[in-house]
C-alpha cells in the first residue's frame, strides 16, 4: 500500500484484491482516525457490497469476467487474493465500527458509459480488446504486487482515449472528494494503487508518498 499525507486529507493506494491490503487499510484507518472515508467506487457498486457482503451473511459467488479473472490468478503469486476487493470492504466495515461516513466517490454507472463512449474511438477499443486479451495469455512479469497491478493498468490503458477516460475518471473523484475534504477533517480517500498517482495529483497543496503495511518499512516513493 503506498499513501500521500496532503494537509488534513490522506490518499491510500492499495492493490486491489490483495487480502493483505485490506488488512493494511483498516490498520491505517484505526491510526489515522478520519472523520469521514471516500472509496473511489460508485454509488452502485457500495450498495451491492453493502447488500451481499458487509456484515454476515452468506456471500454470492462474484462473477468475472474473462480479463478480470485473468488479473486475479496472475495477482495471486503476489499473497492470498479475494473478490471483491478486501481494501474497500474493510474500509466500510471500518467506517461502520466507528460510525463515521463513508461515501462513494466514483461515477455512476451510467456517467462511466458516457465517459467511456465520448474518450475511446472504435479502432482504439479494438487494440484495447487486443491488449486485454494478450494479458490474459500471459500475464506480465514483476517483482511485486504494485508493480504488477500498475503495468496490467497501464499495458491495457495505452491509447490517448484510454488515458483521457482514466484522467476524467479520476477528476470526477477529486470533485466528488472536495465537498467532504471542506466538511470533514481529518479525511481518508482510497484508491485502487493504479489509479492513485493521477487523483493524488488532482488534490491541491504538496507530500510526499510513503509505502506502508505490515513487513514492508516506511520510505519516500516519490
Amino acid at each position: 500500500m503506498i499513501e500521500r499525507a496532503l494537509g488534513s486529507l490522506t490518499v491510500l493506494g492499495a492493490v486491489r484484491g490483495l487480502v493483505s491490503e485490506g488488512d493494511h487499510v483498516r490498520d491505517r484507518l484505526g491510526t489515522l482516525r478520519p472523520a469521514a472515508v471516500g472509496v473511489a467506487i460508485s454509488a452502485d457498486e457500495m450498495r451491492g457490497l453493502r447488500d451481499y457482503f458487509v456484515g454476515g451473511g452468506a456471500e454470492p459467488v462474484v462473477p468475472l469476467a474473462t480479463t478480470e479473472a485473468a488479473e486475479v490468478r496472475a495477482l495471486a503469486r503476489y499473497g492470498e487474493v479475494s473478490v471483491p476487493n478486501p481494501s474497500v470492504l474493510e474500509a466500510i466495515r471500518w467506517s461502520d465500527s466507528a460510525q463515521v461516513p463513508v461515501e462513494p466517490l466514483d461515477p455512476s454507472d451510467d456517467r462511466y458509459a458516457s465517459m467511456f463512449a465520448n474518450s475511446i474511438g472504435y479502432f482504439e477499443l479494438v487494440r484495447r480488446t487486443l491488449r486485454e486479451r494478450r494479458l490474459v495469455k500471459r500475464a506480465p512479469e514483476a517483482a511485486n504486487a504494485d508493480e504488477f497491478v500498475r503495468t496490467w493498468s497501464d499495458t491495457i490503458e495505452h491509447g490517448a482515449g484510454s488515458r483521457r477516460l482514466r484522467q476524467r475518471r479520476d477528476e470526477a473523484v477529486v470533485e466528488a472528494a472536495t465537498p467532504l475534504r471542506a466538511r470533514y477533517q481529518p479525511l481518508v480517500v482510497l484508491v485502487d494503487r493504479e489509479r492513485f498517482d493521477g487523483i493524488v495529483a488532482g488534490f491541491d497543496g504538496g507530500g510526499s508518498s510513503v509505502r506502508t503495511g505490515v513487513g514492508r518499512s516506511e520510505g519516500a516513493s516519490h
